[in-house]
């Protein structure tokens, strides 16, 4: 499957457009990651609990994307965009979507 966040893909045609799809994930860190991080905010710093909850929410979103494209047929996704926001205090939701497509080979 190939993704990209342009309307194209150098080498490839598209051939038919199969429509909207989109993944999401909505993560929420444990009580005790939460303190550290409000710690880890007052001193500075990275705060890498959340920063591995952010990359597994994305990996997870972009999966159900690209099964939904594979579910119209599609081969590829392309004018993909990613979106994050506060469901809860403590919880996130990480929102991909793009257009799925056939290309072939120009």
């Amino acid at each position: 499957m190939i993704t990209t966040t342009s309307d194209f893909i150098h080498g490839k045609k598209v051939m038919e457009t199969l429509g909207i799809v989109r993944g999401s994930s909505i993560r929420a860190v444990h009580l005790g990651h939460d303190i550290a991080a409000k710690f880890r905010n007052m001193i500075g710093g990275e705060i890498t609990d959340y920063t591995k909850m952010m990359a597994e929410s994305r990996e997870q979103a972009m999966d159900r994307m690209e099964q939904q494209a594979k579910e119209l047929g599609g081969n590829a996704v392309i004018t993909v965009r990613f979106s994050t926001s506060s469901m809860m205090q403590g919880a996130a939701e990480f929102l991909v979507y793009g257009t799925a497509v056939i290309v072939e080979d120009e």
